[in-house]
């Protein structure tokens, strides 16, 4: 495919200008502000990974680093609200190993670690494979609940592959709540960033 073969030309550079700027999100995050952005490497990603991860195994896996933009507000983070809007480009060595990551490395490791603890004070209670569609290649999402002493937490997490390119769209919101409908619409305009950028319109 074409597109694929694009993302080949993309540099480690390109990653930072594929992640949505805040007037490119959903109207729900417009009056968030940026709380966490910028390179993501693999010695990162093992860091504030499930235990037992290392770079080398990111690495082995064919990733080769990413970038992260995340949009929060907490000032009224009651049961439902939606406090996290979230989208990460990571580069991979082929698209092969894209899809391979997202089975085997985000869907495999989120139901394996079921019951452990997750960050501060957070133990990961479920996960729920959720059905997408409406991608321009293979796309696979998550709901996944934690909770702690501070409540429940509900993540939909949402990753497609553009060739090299794995897209990730993530929501977070207070108590037990799947939002597919709008990482869905997070991941799609992430898609449509990812793609210009492939093709040089940007």
């Amino acid at each position: 495919m074409a597109l694929d073969r694009a993302t080949f030309g993309i540099s480690e550079e390109s990653l930072q200008y594929m992640v949505l700027e805040k007037s490119d999100m959903p109207e729900e995050f417009q009056g968030f502000q940026v709380v966490r952005e910028g390179p993501l490497d693999n010695e990162t990603m093992a860091q504030h990974g499930f235990q037992g991860n290392t770079p080398e195994r990111f690495r082995t896996l064919g990733r080769v680093t990413g970038f992260m933009r995340e949009l929060g507000e907490t000032s009224n983070a009651g049961d439902g609200f939606n406090f996290l809007g979230a989208t990460v480009a990571h580069l991979f060595d082929n698209p092969k190993t894209v899809t391979d990551w997202m089975h085997e490395v985000f869907i495999k490791d989120f139901e394996a670690n079921i019951g452990e603890s997750v960050g501060e004070d957070q133990q990961l209670i479920s996960t729920k494979r959720l059905e997408t569609s409406g991608f321009f290649d293979e796309a696979v999402a998550l709901k996944v609940l934690q909770g702690g002493t501070s409540g429940l937490v509900s993540s939909t997490v949402l990753d497609f592959r553009v060739g090299r390119i794995l897209g990730v769209a993530f929501v977070g919101t207070v108590g037990d709540h799947e939002r597919l409908d709008l990482a869905t619409q997070l991941a799609q305009s992430l898609e449509r960033q990812i793609v210009k950028v492939v093709l040089g319109a940007v």
